[in-house]
């Protein structure tokens, strides 16, 4: 399943077979792809409002192939079959009927959803002659056409009243939902987040898996702890890591379990989806703490690697951070677009990561040390914590406003108070959770109020 709303894919792989038999697999556009299916299914004598009612029926059940990923999750190169047996029927060039055809154009960017879901609607049909189901009746719909039922009347009839179609979809080439490198602890993200929630749904059915809360995108200890159980219980090696294997195996029981691809299932909410990196991208004129995030990682590696330049740590992804990107992204084989994708933010903070441990230990002497690298949360309990609780309780000593905290390792109610307030009085996003800017401000502060250096950036 994608990390976004569904779209109308470009083109879609047809494998012309059963799921396991060897056969071709052929790639076509979408639109093309429905015309024959409707073409191979349906009659173009019937009346056009149970022509409409069953295109709008085959729609809906090929995206929600394509959007849950249910071959791709299963480890197949095809996103639907022309089996009858698994999916519809798919001819690989027959003639099209020119009424059927016409339809199809006006029609293929629009499908149906249950009310409140997000996904494309699984419309379980049949021919309802020689074969019945629960869905819809391929010949029924013609007599209720003839009756005067409008498309949707007849859509309703089969599938509930609970049913919207959502009009002109956006067409967008059918990109894996898989973000294409590997990632884990101290990854943060809208993927991270998707995961969380996966995840959490998951443990409903399985509770050896530990639930994860908050559900908020920052890939911590219990993330990583959620992540080795899925693996243990579904047989895969236990890393912690989240790799193509383990992406796609997660899809694949979520999907299972929340009755995606059923007529009637749990449905997807798009809370369950949100993007709160707007699109899983950082890109130039954006702004903001995750901008200042990147800035300071950027400058880490800029200063032990003279191919990348520095940039102004301003929280503004300006022309000077976007050369900055570039230049990393070149350096380190990546699309130089410029652009902070999920892969291109995974392998900065990995280099960053690499960085940081293998410095000596105290390379900052006294001073404040580097950002480890991923975030810190409440419940968490090391020595990072306890760094940072060192630099946090010096500047409470110093600051009538900040709490004096002890620092015991452990992020308790207490830390998480003082590092909002913190926070606010900083003009940072007053989160309770410790990420590069927060990280850099309270060290900052601390080098300046111990050593007298200068505060800056």
């Amino acid at each position: 399943m994608p990390s976004n709303l569904p779209v109308i894919p470009e083109r879609i792989v047809v494998h012309l077979g059963t799921p396991d038999e060897e056969a071709m697999n052929v790639s076509v556009t979408f639109p093309d792809y429905i015309k024959n299916v409707a073409s191979s299914e349906i009659f173009p004598t019937w009346p056009e409002a149970a022509l409409r009612a069953n295109i709008y029926a085959q729609i809906s059940f090929a995206l929600n192939r394509v959007y849950l990923e249910w071959y791709r999750s299963r480890g197949y190169d095809f996103d639907i079959t022309n089996s009858t047996q698994y999916d519809q029927a798919f001819v690989y060039g027959r003639d099209i009927f020119s009424n059927i055809s016409d339809i199809v154009d006006e029609i293929f960017n629009n499908y149906i959803v249950r009310r409140g879901s997000v996904e494309p609607l699984f419309a379980m049909f049949c021919n309802g002659t020689t074969v019945t189901c629960d869905g819809l009746s391929q010949w029924g719909t013609v007599p209720l056409a003839n009756q005067g039922y409008t498309p949707y009347e007849i859509l309703q009839h089969y599938y509930g009243d609970d049913i919207d179609i959502v009009y002109n979809a956006p067409i967008s080439e059918n990109i894996p939902s898989y973000p294409g490198t590997p990632f884990g602890f101290g990854s943060v993200g809208n993927e991270v987040r998707i995961l969380q929630t996966e995840l959490n749904r998951i443990a409903q059915n399985y509770p050896a898996i530990p639930k994860i809360y908050p559900a908020n995108g920052i890939f911590g200890e219990r993330t990583t702890e959620a992540v080795m159980e899925f693996q243990r219980v579904f047989g895969l090696p236990v890393s912690g890591i989240v790799d193509k294997s383990t992406w796609y195996r997660i899809k694949f029981i979520f999907t299972a379990v929340k009755g995606l691809a059923e007529l009637v299932g749990e449905g997807l909410t798009a809370e369950e989806i949100a993007q709160p990196w707007g699109g899983g991208q950082l890109k130039k004129g954006d702004y903001g703490q995750k901008i200042r995030a990147l800035q300071y990682f950027l400058n880490v590696i800029a200063y032990f690697n003279p191919e990348i330049p520095s940039v102004t740590a301003n929280g503004v992804f300006d022309d000077e951070t976007e050369q900055a990107v570039r230049a990393f992204e070149k350096f380190y084989g990546l699309n130089p677009d410029g652009i902070v994708d999920f892969k291109t933010w995974t392998l900065i903070t990995e280099i960053y990561t690499n960085i940081v441990k293998g410095l000596p230990a105290r390379y900052e002497g006294a001073a404040a040390e580097l950002f480890p690298g991923y975030m810190l949360t409440p419940g968490m309990r090391n020595n990072d914590v306890k760094e940072f609780q060192t630099y946090l309780r010096v500047i409470g000593q110093n600051i009538a406003q900040i709490p004096v905290i002890e620092a015991t390792g452990y992020f308790g109610p207490e830390t998480e108070r003082a590092v909002t307030i913190f926070q606010r009085l900083y003009g940072l996003e007053p989160s309770g959770v410790v990420g590069a800017p927060t990280w850099d401000a309270a060290a900052k502060e601390y080098n300046y109020i111990k050593f007298g250096t200068e505060r800056t950036g």
